[in-house]
């Protein structure tokens, strides 16, 4: 078992699960995250005022999937996330040890 963790931009959300839906992906993990790249931020104007936006808003994707799709997902978010543009962000590959059910106290891939 793998957990995929992808940074993309928050836009891009929609298209990525749409992707990821299609391949049978049937659960992702969300979260409203900051940081920066080689983007390195920007600067943006505000009542005359330029100042430095050091982080930038991002989404932090986590789907806990089966060995088997791990390169399907990573094509699927690729995808769905891809601008061209810099800050598109990154995808990260782990190895799961255990995954255990809570409510039915399945583990390994059949919880998942």
């Amino acid at each position: 078992m793998k957990q995929v963790v992808a940074i993309i931009k928050p836009f891009k959300l929609d298209d990525v699960r749409e992707s990821l839906s299609e391949i049978g992906v049937q659960g992702l993990t969300v979260s409203e995250v900051k940081g920066f790249g080689r983007q390195k931020g920007h600067t943006e104007l505000y009542r005359g005022a330029e100042y430095v936006v050091d982080f930038l808003p991002k989404l932090k994707l986590e789907i806990a999937i089966d060995d088997g799709i791990v390169e399907q997902v990573i094509e699927a978010i690729i995808k769905g996330a891809n601008t061209g543009k810099i800050g598109d962000g990154k995808i990260f590959v782990y190895p799961l040890e255990q995954v255990v059910r809570i409510r039915t106290g399945e583990t390994g891939p059949e919880a998942l």
